[in-house]
């Protein structure tokens, strides 16, 4: 299948299809007229990655998951490296959230001591 079939049938853009080709999560062949041409396990394979995306995980995290990808993630239980990866990455949300609250308190208290009136007239 080709570029746009495979963009149809998964719901991931073209332009994301050749990111992952670029990073090594895909592979196609090419046409003789220079189109990528995408074998049926394509579909799976990109599935399995935005399954992993949603999770949290980045591209560069998935590579490590290459020789999963063409099974049924949802269901196969984890092995340790998955699991070391998905923990380091929740590890990185969670640090990210707390920058993200701290950020967030800091400018409540800067509002909060702004004066009634100068309030106001904003």
């Amino acid at each position: 299948m080709r570029i746009g079939e495979l963009a149809d049938l998964t719901g991931v853009s073209p332009r994301a299809l050749r990111k992952y080709e670029s990073e090594g999560l895909i592979g196609s062949e090419r046409a003789a007229n220079g189109y990528r041409v995408y074998d049926d396990r394509a579909v799976v394979r990109v599935r399995n990655i935005r399954h992993l995306l949603d999770a949290g995980l980045t591209l560069a995290d998935i590579a490590c998951f290459r020789a999963c990808l063409d099974g049924d993630l949802t269901t196969a239980p984890p092995s340790p490296e998955g699991l070391r990866i998905a923990r380091d990455r929740l590890a990185v949300i969670d640090r990210r959230i707390a920058a993200q609250v701290a950020a967030r308190d800091r400018l409540a208290r800067v509002l909060d001591a702004v004066p009634p009136a100068a309030a106001a007239r904003s």
